[in-house]
């Protein structure tokens, strides 16, 4: 096992001291595991917050900051956070005008934000629920009832942060985060298989040469695999699984992301294939973010996600953000 860590037992609450000493301007618990922007709760802002199994990052505590989320629950690797770091979450940021949860949907987040959500109702936190559900590859999977959520958590909790930022009240909010849910689809390709800490071997075995089309981003099956594809080749697949389910009549935003391993060298030339697809089947793209934002560990690979924005949604796309991974207008 190669890996920058110390032991396979403190890699989360490593990362989160590291990510205390980088960025002071978050308070990070790293005993109850819960990141905070300092400033919270800020007076007449509904709070946002979301969290996850780490392994995903910058997902979600990278997304922590003015602009996007009010705090992050970190769990374990892969493994969903507990509702006490919620509601921890919750009291930190409520500042009377609401708390709103962000979901990705995978049964233990489901089930434990679902918990928390009740907890900090007993507590006198008014709290709304948003399920992220974008992932178009496969119905079901070893994680979910239902669709996965990816990289469309990241428009939701951007867009949804913005509303939040500009005085919107909870109802509203949670709207608009639906809004941004159901106007968005994602689909991963894996080139390699994940490495978790704890195993310190791939999760999975993809022979070399092949290429998994559908991945989730814990290593999931997805559709079918094949043998190794062009990048212009990955990029009209994909393209065609997205339109095919989401069928834009507008422009949209594009997410080309990273799944942890593949340099930006690759992203980049891919976005350019992923630009002409879309241009070629008569999609106008608004924006275009390329990076690493909703990794899988080590994997190799990428993801694309498409959101069909109209003015309000590309308005509150394009708002102040300042966080660790995502910062523009400021």
């Amino acid at each position: 096992m190669r890996m920058l860590i110390n032991v396979p037992e403190s890699v989360v609450g490593d990362a989160l001291r590291g990510i205390a000493a980088a960025h002071p301007e978050l308070a990070v618990d790293v005993k109850n595991r819960v990141v905070v922007r300092r400033d919270a709760p800020v007076a007449g802002k509904v709070g946002l917050v979301s969290g996850g199994g780490s392994g995903h990052e910058p997902l979600h505590a990278g997304f922590v900051g003015p602009g996007m989320l009010s705090a992050a629950c970190p769990g374990e690797v892969f493994t969903s956070p507990v509702p006490d770091q919620m509601v921890r979450a919750a009291a930190a940021v409520d500042s009377g005008e609401g708390v709103l949860f962000v979901v990705k949907n995978y049964t233990g987040d489901v089930l434990n934000f679902d918990m928390a959500a009740e907890l900090a109702e007993e507590e006198g936190i008014r709290v709304a629920r948003v399920l992220v559900d974008d992932d178009v590859a496969v119905t079901d999977s070893l994680y979910t009832a239902g669709r996965r959520g990816t990289g469309a958590t990241l428009f939701v909790e951007k867009i949804a942060g913005a509303a939040a930022d500009g005085g919107a009240p909870l109802e509203r909010v949670a709207e608009a985060a639906r809004k941004v849910n159901d106007s968005a689809r994602s689909f991963g390709v894996a080139l390699s298989a994940c490495s978790t800490p704890a195993k310190g071997s791939p999760t999975f075995e993809l022979p070399p040469g092949q290429l998994e089309l559908g991945i989730g981003i814990h290593g999931e099956p997805g559709r079918e695999r094949r043998a190794m594809m062009t990048a212009r080749e990955i990029a009209d697949y994909t393209v065609d699984v997205l339109l095919d389910d989401l069928r834009p009549t507008g422009p949209v935003l594009a997410l080309v992301n990273g799944m942890g391993a593949t340099p930006l060298l690759e992203l980049y030339g891919f976005n350019a294939e992923v630009q002409r697809a879309l241009s070629g089947r008569g999609v106008a793209v608004a924006r275009t973010l390329v990076g690493n934002y909703v990794t899988s560990l080590d994997m190799a690979g990428c993801s694309v996600t498409l959101c069909q924005v109209d003015e309000e949604l590309l308005h509150w796309w394009d708002a102040p953000v300042q966080t660790a991974a995502l910062r523009w207008g400021r």
